[in-house]
């Protein structure tokens, strides 16, 4: 009896092995090529030349698994130096691939390329990339797709087809030129002059209903979409006329599933929403709005697409158009805000710090700065500046390592943070774990986070002209005590400053 009982032990023991084993096995390496090339593009009836991977915008999707590896070679071709970051992509324990200008690395100068090792780990659903040198994420950004582990599935019913939504901004001018000249002078860089949906503005604007993104869906089926917010300053509202919504994952992590009508989606966040087709058979716009939580100028426009039924009929002479909040509606954008909370399920458990060793506050400002001998063309003898505890980053001209980070959401609110009654309010059984949040004007946000990635991250906002103000700043991991709690060895070939 004991003999039987040791040998189905042992068998066992070897079953398990055996199938970890197939499990690693299973867990591919990609390789992509991406290259850097200027590219002419027409919209809103005017062409330019801008800044592309692979001549296209937005550029290529990068696709892999739960746990793999995808190596990116990028070859600039274009005419200055450039990083590509891969956002939420928590890389562990290796930075020197993370990607920000002078921050892990040097630019990648023109005429040269270098290859990024992007490690995936527990990431699953959507996330993005996007060129990390001044306003370049403008026209270079795509999306990472990340598909559950071989034998896996998702936490919900597979949909019939999967379609990725990229919100972007389109400039008419030349993005870098213009906000060059916005930090030589001082002035406001200018606000873009078009959103758009998978890089096509819609019909809402000049020159751009014949180019309008379509998606054709079956009557009756459901659709995944995976929604990338890549617009350089505003948060945006986004629905499609007639159809309720399902979000079921954020910043590649799955969430208790929200139904709704919209969604407000920050710049630099990701959603997995569901829908399915059943309406009448007719075409309806999807549609992206901005939101905005304070008094600035902000370009009050609308970016369209248009899901297509597939069928013979008779269609409405203009597209049904969804109802979203106002502009400035900040009750729905932080009612849909504080509905989010992670799937906490056995499959898919969280992590959240309980006991806490240290505690950081940070303030976040807008601020004017007196330039010198009234060096800026502002009229006012200051500029526009941000900061974090009232201190502006300055970028460094030699890069500093960043590591990514996840974290926990556990609270956000109106008004000054009072630690001593906000906090028991705080959610600490689903918090969503997110890799960026919305920040509540003359409001406050708790995060948690285990500082278990050795190396040097970089916090800052999303909102481009915020970031190129000043609102950023670098968390410094130290390595720990044993080899697997330390950085990865540098790379051979790390791109030179200069």
């Amino acid at each position: 009896m004991g003999t039987k009982n040791m040998g189905f032990i042992l068998g066992l023991i070897g079953f398990l092995f055996l199938d970890g084993l197939l499990l690693c096995m299973a867990r591919e390496v990609h390789h992509y090529d991406f290259v850097l090339q200027e590219a002419n593009f027409t919209r809103l009836c005017s062409t330019k030349s801008m800044l592309t991977v692979n001549g296209s915008f937005p550029g290529p999707t990068i696709q892999a698994r739960r746990g793999d590896t995808v190596f990116v070679n990028v070859i600039n071709q274009g005419r200055y130096g450039v990083t590509i970051h891969w956002h939420g992509v928590k890389q562990p324990r290796n930075p020197w691939s993370d990607g920000p200008e002078n921050i892990t690395q040097c630019p990648i100068a023109a005429g040269t390329n270098f290859t990024y090792e992007v490690i995936l780990s527990d990431e699953e659903g959507t996330l993005w990339w996007h060129a990390h040198s001044d306003w370049t994420r403008a026209t270079v950004h795509g999306a990472i797709i990340i598909l559950p582990a071989v034998g896996k599935t998702y936490p919900f019913p597979t949909p019939y087809k999967e379609q990725t939504i990229i919100l972007g901004s389109w400039f008419k001018a030349d993005v870098m030129a213009m906000i060059q000249n916005s930090i030589e002078t001082g002035s406001t860089p200018s606000n873009s002059d078009a959103f758009t949906i998978n890089g096509q503005p819609g019909d809402l604007y000049e020159c751009s209903n014949e180019t309008t993104y379509r998606l054709p869906v079956q009557s009756g089926k459901t659709y995944l979409l995976r929604i990338v917010n890549a617009v350089m300053n505003e948060e945006q509202f986004f629905g499609i006329a007639n159809h309720s919504l399902t979000v079921v994952a954020q910043d590649a992590a799955y969430i208790k599933p929200i139904n709704t009508t919209y969604i407000m989606i920050t710049p630099g966040q990701t959603m997995d929403v569901l829908f399915t087709a059943n309406q009448n058979l007719n075409h309806y716009y999807m549609a992206s709005t901005p939101y905005v939580d304070s008094g600035i100028r902000f370009p009050n426009t609308t970016t369209t697409a248009i899901v297509q039924y597939e069928g013979n009929y008779s269609a409405s002479s203009s597209p049904f158009f969804p109802t979203l909040p106002s502009n400035t509606d900040i009750d729905s954008a932080q009612n849909f805000t504080n509905q989010i909370k992670s799937l906490a399920s056995k499959e898919h458990p969280i992590n959240v710090p309980k006991n806490i060793s240290t505690r950081i506050y940070i303030a976040v400002s807008l601020n004017r700065l007196l330039c010198v001998n009234d060096s800026c063309d502002t009229g006012t003898g200051d500029r526009q500046a941000a900061s974090l505890n009232n201190i502006s980053f300055a970028t460094p001209q030699i890069d500093i390592l960043q590591a990514y980070y996840s974290f926990y959401l556990v609270g956000t609110g109106p008004g000054n943070y009072n630690n001593v009654t906000d906090p028991l309010s705080y959610n600490l059984v689903d918090p969503p774990e997110v890799n960026t949040i919305n920040l509540p004007r003359n409001g406050w946000a708790a995060i948690r986070f285990l500082a278990d990635n050795p190396g040097v991250w970089f916090m800052h906002c999303h909102l481009e002209r915020h970031s190129t103000w000043g609102m950023d700043t670098v968390f410094i991991v130290k390595n720990g005590r044993y080899s697997n709690q330390s950085m990865l060895p540098r790379p051979a070939y790390m791109p030179p400053c200069s």
